[in-house]
């Protein structure tokens, strides 16, 4: 699939400008697994400036949500922020086909600081993939990516903080450059229950959490106001309070003031309803249900919005939650809502998913992955735990599974897809992201093959996804 040359890639080039998918699909390859870096960058610029010519750019969603906080765009849908992990090209393909088909433009593709470890995609390829994608089904319009929980490991910070908040910086800039215009700060680790008082116990959450706002308004393109999320309730703690939102929102805009007087602060909080983050497996590897805290939805995205001006509460952890819960987050009004873990096992557990590939990869976790057994988990349960960091050493396998395999997986993603924009009332918000979302002349993203490679792997322990 790779193209081997130069003068390939020129034939590819002029093929694609003649509306050649299959010359797309060649240069996407090439842009993730081309032999050299000339190769993938000359690669990846080909497909970038046709997506630039063809009205595809990555944007940030904070006019639409400011629009929202004010009042002068509907609070009835929620936008869904998909973690694109595995396949990305095949998935973020059934994505945009599930957009178009329902006019969907108010839509994020986020990765998180772990999974661009574990799936090895650093933010440049990641933005390559997702507007190659676009690209590929027809999409033109503003393409929303965001760097989802961009998270301060509490135990690192607490052995040495400058070290851990330059590491968070570092991927801050990296991912600004690479077109990631949304980022969703996650300082909430470092929240202090242990304090008397909601204030006390924000203090240095809301403090970290203002720095790296600074930072990012510093470091974003001129004209683009970056959409930057809080957190206040860590996803798997306790459930999150209006005590808690206003002590957060008292200490964060006063140490932003301080260190960035008059800057634009965040448009959306990020709180804890009952969910985890994949959901918990149980020994036959089926998933527990969760009773979800809607009331506490509901009450934080009102108080967000009536007296904050943002666009509402997020939830994380739901794409395993039960089909019939999707249409409260809109009703409750939701502002955002991620989803991850399912559309993984949805290509693990598909019918077509090819046996003997699924047996290396159970084969290798089994060793390499085996100081995260549990003694009471069942190999379902160590599996669905593990799995996705195989996503990363099985890239090439997996992209390069055969058509018919990637073709039936894809129905079964767009299918999903179509589900959770209609339930989440997303469908027919392309015009809304296309009025708040205009393109920024200057701020079309360079996504060179060598930026961030040598920062990465890193250690993710204890980091969320």
């Amino acid at each position: 699939m790779e193209l081997k040359s130069s003068d390939e890639i020129r034939h590819a080039t002029a093929a694609l400008a003649s509306g050649s998918s299959d010359a797309l699909d060649r240069l996407v390859h090439t842009g993730v697994f081309g032999a050299s870096i000339e190769l993938r960058d000359a690669a990846r610029d080909a497909v970038m400036q046709e997506a630039r010519s063809r009205g595809l750019y990555p944007a940030s969603i904070h006019g639409l949500y400011m629009a929202r906080g004010r009042g002068e765009a509907p609070a009835d849908f929620t936008v869904p922020a998909i973690n694109i992990r595995g396949m990305a090209y095949d998935t973020a393909r059934a994505l945009f086909r599930a957009r178009r088909a329902l006019d969907a433009g108010a839509v994020i593709c986020e990765i998180a600081r772990s999974e661009i470890t574990y799936t090895d995609q650093r933010p440049t390829e990641y933005t390559f993939v997702i507007i190659a994608a676009g690209l590929r089904e027809g999409w033109t319009g503003p393409v929303f990516i965001q760097g989802d929980h961009f998270q301060v490991n509490a135990k690192k910070y607490l052995a040495d903080p400058g070290k851990e908040m330059a590491a968070v910086k570092d991927l801050t800039a990296e991912a600004l450059a690479a077109g990631f215009y949304n980022i969703d700060i996650d300082t909430s680790t470092l929240v202090e229950l242990d304090k008397q008082g909601h204030e006390a116990q924000q203090q240095l959450n809301g403090g970290l959490c203002a720095e790296l706002t600074a930072f990012i308004r510093a470091h974003e393109p001129k004209g683009v106001i970056t959409s930057v999320g809080g957190e206040i309730g860590e996803v798997g703690g306790r459930n999150s309070n209006a005590d808690e939102l206003h002590a957060f929102m008292k200490v964060y805009g006063a140490a932003l003031e301080k260190r960035a007087a008059g800057s634009t602060g965040i448009s959306k909080i990020s709180i804890q309803t009952g969910t985890s983050h994949g959901g918990v497996p149980l020994p036959d590897g089926s998933v527990a249900a969760v009773k979800l805290d809607f009331d506490a939805l509901e009450q934080l995205s009102k108080i967000a919005r009536e007296q904050y001006g943002l666009a509402g509460a997020v939830q994380h952890g739901a794409s395993t939650l039960s089909a019939d819960l999707f249409d409260q987050f809109p009703r409750r009004g939701a502002c955002e809502i991620h989803l991850a873990t399912e559309f993984q096992n949805m290509i693990f557990d598909h019918a077509r998913f090819p046996a003997e590939l699924k047996q290396s990869i159970y084969a290798k976790l089994r060793t390499e992955a085996a100081d995260e057994r549990k003694s009471t988990d069942t190999d379902e349960q160590f599996f669905y735990k593990t799995r996705k960091k195989a996503l990363g050493s099985f890239k090439r396998e997996l992209w390069n599974l055969p058509t018919e395999v990637r073709a039936a997986i894809g129905v079964t993603l767009e299918d999903k897809f179509r589900f959770l924009l209609t339930k989440l009332n997303a469908g027919g918000t392309r015009a809304l992201a296309e009025l708040h979302a205009p393109k920024v002349p200057g701020s079309f993203p360079s996504v060179g093959s060598a930026v961030g490679v040598g920062r990465g792997p890193e250690d993710i322990t204890g980091l969320h996804d």
